[in-house]
């Protein structure tokens, strides 16, 4: 590519992103959102973090795990406990890190 066309993708691209992350700062005023959507929206964060987590969890190479000697089921499930334990979530990532490296290095599964 030419410089002109990496300066003009490059300007193209923060354009979009300025306009696509700026869409709720802009307005002066608040946007109109129906309850519906509103409620909907409540839960978008907690399913793009299952659709991210689930597949990692079951899968390894794009093939379902077919043991459950698999380091990272055990990090999951004490992450999980330690999580319904004391509610903290830096806690909760220190757990199950260190229940899936011993398992891991530990163990060797």
């Amino acid at each position: 590519m030419a410089t002109w066309e990496v300066i003009v993708a490059i300007a193209g691209l923060a354009v979009i992103t300025v306009l696509t992350r700026g869409f709720f700062i802009l307005p002066e005023r608040e946007l109109p959102m129906p309850d519906w959507l509103r409620e909907g929206l409540r839960y978008a964060p907690i399913g793009a973090l299952v659709a991210v987590i689930a597949p990692e969890l079951v899968m390894s190479q794009g093939q379902l795990i077919s043991t459950w000697r698999d380091p990272r089921l055990a990090g999951a499930l004490a992450a999980t406990g330690y999580y319904l334990w004391r509610r903290d979530m830096l806690g909760t990532i220190v757990a199950g890190t260190a229940t899936m490296l011993i398992f891991r290095l530990g163990l060797g599964w």
